[in-house]
């Protein structure tokens, strides 16, 4: 998957520039109202409680900033992507012990026929490796300057 098939999963209505939560399940909560807000899952409880479930097994919080909350549940037709980004930090119970600042959550249906879902994962992981993507993405104001972001300011992306 390249940074334009990735950056299509993404949308301005699955966009939080600045989340107000304060801890690991308030995040969860606030990203998954706002996806429910959207109109993009069929039900919020079962995202939820799909998604601490997740965290239960070990933090998506993978280090230097970045969770990547995610999961598959049948309360959802396709794959989506949110973007949310807390100025403060959350404590998270990432791997590194430090606060998240950027998240980054997927979910998909359990079967699904594009099978995006883990190569879409992939991709971000690999975007927010670079210190400099994650500088550019911890000050991200509007959905414009994450779509730059994203597709690399424009310039072709293998």
């Amino acid at each position: 998957m390249n940074r334009q098939e990735l950056f299509t999963l993404f949308s301005e209505d699955l966009f939080i520039p600045s989340l107000k939560a304060k801890d690991r399940d308030g995040v969860l909560q606030e990203m998954v109202d706002h996806a429910a807000a959207a109109g993009v899952i069929r039900d919020r409880d079962v995202i939820l409680g799909m998604l601490k479930n997740r965290e239960s097994l070990g933090s998506t919080g993978l280090g230097e900033g970045v969770a990547f909350p995610h999961g598959r549940s049948l309360a959802i037709p396709s794959l989506m992507a949110l973007f949310a980004r807390s100025e403060k930090g959350v404590e998270y119970g990432a791997i590194d012990g430090k606060p998240v600042h950027l998240f980054f959550m997927f979910i998909a249906p359990p079967i699904e026929k594009e099978n995006r879902y883990l190569p879409a994962l992939g991709q971000v992981v690999e975007l927010i490796r670079d210190a400099g993507t994650r500088e550019q993405l911890l000050e991200v104001a509007g959905y414009e300057q994450f779509r730059q972001i994203i597709l690399g300011d424009g310039e072709e992306s293998e």
